[in-house]
């Protein structure tokens, strides 16, 4: 019975298991395998040499553009992640609430994400679509630089310039607050409310901590993102790596640097959660 029931299993899983075998694993395999090695094509295919770390160590040391554009893919994710997470939040209490015409807001904030991806979100940025003039205005920044220090100031900026990719990177955040929302049973807020409490006071003492694990999904799912959509910078410049200049081998330990990078990243987003997460599953 119990090998039956291993084997439905198994059955249900097995298109994706051959889909994650085909184009994933052989894939990250090779990519692993051309990152110590030195790569030419020839008329026989491409012709491997084992150069050891040497790739891993040129990324570090000699070239001029990897490092400054790792650290600009991480304050942009700092950034924008926030923003995105508060945004989308914001938005999933307000269609949350029995307000006429929700269906089609829904519909609204979650198109983005089906219209502005992959080729067509790079053709609007090259246009210029994601910008807000108002915030390259130089009089603005004179002025506002009377009262705000210059680096704070440009932090602000910049972050008031990515607001609508914020708007755009939301629709997904969003359903999954939502989901989250209507999961929290209103005999909670009714008991809040009888005992005194305010609307803030309820959102942070039952709303917030309720939610937490789809805060902490949206989390992943906004860093990831932001770390392998269209405008990022470091992923342009290893694809320009692998098939510009058909150095696959160096291109692919970047690739590899780049995921132990975010894997970090996720890493200690976890064991940040942990804590508000364990405290949530005593709650329940």
């Amino acid at each position: 019975m119990r090998a039956r029931y291993f084997m439905e299993g198994y059955s249900f899983i097995s298109l994706w298991l051959i889909g994650f075998l085909m184009f994933m694993a052989i894939p990250l395999g090779r990519s692993m395998y051309y990152s110590f090695h030195a790569l030419k094509v020839s008329k026989d295919g491409l012709i491997a040499t084992f150069v050891g770390m040497d790739h891993f160590r040129a990324a570090f040391t000699t070239d001029v553009n990897f490092l400054p554009l790792l650290k600009e893919t991480m304050v942009s994710t700092l950034t924008q992640v926030p923003l995105i997470l508060i945004f989308s939040l914001f938005c999933a209490i307000l269609l949350n609430r029995g307000m006429i015409g929700k269906t089609f807001f829904r519909g609204v904030f979650f198109l983005p994400v089906i219209i502005a991806s992959g080729a067509i979100l790079s053709k609007l940025m090259d246009q210029g679509a994601a910008n807000l003039p108002i915030f390259y205005n130089q009089n603005l920044y004179n002025k506002l630089s009377a009262f705000i220090p210059g680096d704070i100031l440009e932090t602000l900026l910049k972050s008031a310039e990515s607001l609508t990719l914020v708007m755009w990177d939301s629709g997904v955040q969003i359903l999954i607050f939502l989901a989250g929302l209507q999961t929290i049973s209103i005999s909670l807020y009714e008991a809040a409310k009888c005992d005194g409490a305010t609307a803030w006071e309820s959102f942070w003492k039952i709303t917030f901590p309720m939610i937490m694990p789809m805060m902490l999904v949206n989390t992943l799912f906004s860093i990831v993102s932001s770390f392998t959509k269209a405008d990022n910078q470091i992923m342009s410049h290893i694809l320009n790596v692998v098939f510009k200049n058909n150095d696959f081998g160096y291109g692919s330990a970047m690739g590899w640097i780049y995921f132990v990078f975010i894997f970090l990243i996720l890493g200690v987003v976890f064991l940040l959660f942990r804590k508000s997460l364990s405290a949530t599953e005593g709650r329940k």
